[in-house]
């Protein structure tokens, strides 16, 4: 996914979300449930119930941005944890996301000059 924004961090919501909810709704998840600044420089993840769709709260220096993505035949392989208010994954694990793979279990690749 290009942004205009190189996030620090990414964060799940791991609850499910009702997607009626506009930017200033999931501010409050952000600061409330998920008890983290919506001003940082992060990208927060959310998922409705279905898993067909993501919406991706961030700020942006001048105002607060929201995208938005459907899937029309497939689910989103949203990780489940009833334990974790929220997951932290790295900008590859979001896109391995947005593709459709399962961002748990999969690790960034790491080569060195040698290939190994």
């Amino acid at each position: 996914m290009k942004m205009f924004v190189e996030p620090a961090d990414v964060y799940l919501y791991m609850d499910i979300v009702d997607f009626r909810k506009s930017i200033n709704d999931l501010i409050v998840v952000v600061e409330q449930n998920m008890e983290l600044n919506a001003f940082r420089d992060a990208l927060f993840v959310f998922c409705n119930k279905k898993r067909d769709k993501l919406k991706i709260l961030y700020w942006d220096k001048t105002g607060f941005a929201l995208w938005y993505k459907r899937l029309e035949k497939h689910r989103f392989k949203w990780p489940v944890d009833a334990n974790l208010q929220h997951l932290n994954v790295s900008e590859q694990q979001l896109q391995w996301l947005l593709s459709g793979y399962d961002v748990i279990g999969h690790q960034p690749l790491h080569y060195n000059a040698s290939g190994l």
